[in-house]
């Protein structure tokens, strides 16, 4: 398989090539990851892998390549909840299920692309089970889904799950850069930054103040730390009460931040594009320190991402922080 628009996630494209050489493709895809990961793009990506009739599948030149790209293959279906909770109703699902069973239209396979799967209630995740346990041999399913936790163990069971992660900065600002003319790379590569090589929400970051912002938190977050502040350093971290978001990517800019501090010397690259605060806490705080805030937001990021309460969360980014440079 060739996922020429899908930068990055090298392993799971590898997993899906080797599954698909083996003879082992199996009927259904479980996409996992967060919101502007890709996941959309990718489950198109395998559809046009495999309903391409030219030599080089996907040759993306040939009729089948051609309808997949315009959106009007008659053997690719593509269904998406609104994303509200339990907005994927179950009569979709009965929908797929009558149309299943008739044979593709012109492909060798047929195609369904199952959306925000996790808006999926029970009732319709046990209507589609019946078709997974028992699935016409052309019939392929690809459900996206923020995590596989909402889906049904049974569910999981008879599909292969696929993990899609942020991209490294440098790929990620490259591939916005190649898209959009206009992007400035710094910025891009900026935005990356902040959102863990998230390309989705570094494209949006730049079209709104998200970026300053989440810049300007973890300059704020530095300076407290290396003026000693504690008042300042809890003062800040308060804008992070119900933005879960905004804690996760400021948490993953000081990581980075950190890191550029701990490497830091005059004329070296600095990731972050926040050169004066890390040439600040580069004399401010040993190697050792800022590997010890470094390990401080894994751990942070962490329990942000296993729905830590948001109050407790604070207060702990506080403390750690300041443990971590041993105040």
């Amino acid at each position: 398989m060739n996922f020429e628009d899908f930068v990055g996630n090298e392993k799971v494209k590898e997993q899906l090539s080797f599954l698909q050489a083996s003879g082992r493709l199996p009927h259904a895809i479980v996409v996992e990851g967060d919101e502007g990961l890709g996941k959309r793009t990718f489950a198109r990506e395998i559809a046009l892998n495999l309903l391409c009739k030219g030599e080089n599948k996907p040759c993306r030149n040939c009729p089948q390549c051609s309808k997949v790209l315009k959106g009007v293959h008659p053997d690719l279906y593509e269904y998406s909840a609104t994303g509200g909770a339990r907005s994927f109703h179950v009569d979709v699902v009965r929908d797929v299920k009558e149309n299943v069973y008739m044979q593709p239209n012109e492909a060798d396979y047929k195609i369904y692309i199952l959306g925000n799967c996790q808006c999926m209630n029970e009732s319709a995740q046990n209507a589609l089970l019946k078709v997974l346990e028992e699935p016409p041999k052309y019939a392929m399913f690809i459900l996206t889904v923020t995590n596989k936790s909402a889906l049904l163990e049974t569910v999981l069971s008879r599909s292969v799950v696929l993990t899609l992660e942020g991209v490294n900065e440098v790929q990620g600002a490259k591939y916005i850069c190649s898209k959009d003319e206009t992007a400035d790379y710094d910025e891009a590569l900026k935005a990356c930054t902040v959102w863990g090589g998230n390309i989705g929400k570094a494209i949006e970051s730049l079209g709104d103040s998200k970026l300053s912002k989440i810049s300007g938190i973890a300059v704020d977050v530095c300076n407290a730390l290396t003026s000693n502040d504690e008042y300042s350093l809890l003062k800040v971290c308060s804008v992070f009460d119900r933005d879960r978001e905004t804690l996760v990517s400021t948490l993953t800019l000081l990581k980075t931040v950190f890191r550029d501090a701990m490497v830091y010397s005059n004329g070296s690259d600095v990731l972050s594009g926040q050169r004066e605060t890390v040439a600040k806490l580069a004399t401010s705080f040993s190697r050792k320190k800022l590997m010890n805030l470094i390990l401080a937001c894994e751990n942070l990021l962490d329990l942000t991402l296993k729905n830590g309460n948001n109050a407790i969360l604070i207060t702990k980014t506080c403390y750690d922080f300041r443990r971590a440079i041993g105040r």
